[in-house]
């Protein structure tokens, strides 16, 4: 079995994290990936604090295994959610979206690991500099907001930029991805897009349909002229960005009047036409849904066997 010091880091028996993806990762899905030996999420994101309380209380009850909070820290309520996961002895958190620095302190106190993501070498050194504990190197494969830089390329980077543990995310769906990174020097990996056609995840069952039925074009990237680039699959929504973005005149008030409520209109409504079906590039390699132990026992199981005996060993 493959294990590295992640597991020890985190107390979990596979080294993958679950994608902190907001309206789609609440307390079942976190509880299905810890219980099958992983590091499930709640996504904060802009939630009501009473909800995310809610939700970090429902996954103590579906499970005894650590799992963790995704904060954004950009939102209006990160304050009350970095406190929040102090007072309900949650014992991981990952950020996005801005400087951890001046929450590392209490979390730390209070028993907490702390994982951010970054896109840029830059961006990983600054992190490790305000006393983070890991650093997820995202590509621009991954689904929702992204950087300009592939895993591939970022990963190796930022491994030799930092001295703490590097998980690689972005465009990882299968073992060949989990061995791949590894070879990049990555202790671990974050799956988001797996997931989301895992049983226990709670989007909408179109949702799940059209990420099963994508293929590998499908995959666009909307919003660049905002400074904020979102990956998600082709639809109606997508096309009426592309068209916005070929208006050099379009204010930046339009794309937001556009995108908003696009996320849970089809997480949570299931309208993959007019809502942004938010998913990474690997989409076209997944083909069925499946339980978390299923999905990461199948994951580092082929990974195991590649890295055991590499495909180009005669």
């Amino acid at each position: 079995m493959i294990e590295t010091n992640l597991c020890s880091l985190l107390g979990i028996k596979y080294p993958i994290i679950q994608g902190g993806m907001a309206w789609v990762a609440e307390s079942t899905l976190a509880a299905g990936v810890s219980n099958a030996g992983g590091l499930g999420l709640i996504a904060a994101a802009n939630a009501p604090v009473d909800y995310v309380r809610e939700e970090i209380r429902k996954a103590k009850k579906l499970t005894d295994k650590p799992f963790g909070v995704n904060i954004m820290l950009l939102s209006d309520n990160a304050e009350e959610i970095a406190k929040l996961v102090c007072e309900e002895g949650v014992k991981v958190v990952t950020t996005g979206a801005g400087n951890p620095g001046k929450f590392v302190e209490m979390w730390k106190a209070h028993g907490i690991k702390i994982i951010t993501v970054v896109a840029s070498v830059a961006l990983a050194k600054r992190m490790e500099r305000s006393g983070v504990d890991a650093i997820i190197a995202e590509g621009c494969e991954s689904g929702g907001h992204i950087g300009e830089l592939t895993t591939m390329a970022l990963v190796p980077q930022v491994v030799d930029a930092v001295s703490i543990p590097v998980i690689a995310a972005g465009g990882i769906g299968d073992g060949r991805g989990v061995a791949a990174v590894f070879a990049l020097g990555a202790v671990g990996v974050q799956v988001g897009t797996r997931f989301l056609v895992a049983n226990e995840c709670t989007v909408h069952q179109n949702y799940k349909n059209r990420v099963i039925a994508a293929k590998d074009s499908d995959s666009v990237v909307t919003g660049r002229p905002t400074g904020h680039p979102v990956r998600v699959l082709r639809n109606k929504l997508t096309r009426q960005f592309q068209l916005l973005e070929k208006d050099k005149s379009t204010f930046l008030e339009l794309f937001e009047e556009l995108g908003r409520g696009a996320l849970p209109r089809a997480a949570k409504e299931g309208d993959i036409e007019m809502g942004s079906v938010m998913a990474g590039q690997i989409s076209g390699l997944i083909k069925k849904e499946q339980s978390c132990l299923e999905i990461i026992e199948e994951m580092f199981g082929e990974a195991e066997k590649i890295m055991r005996n590499p495909v180009w060993v005669k």
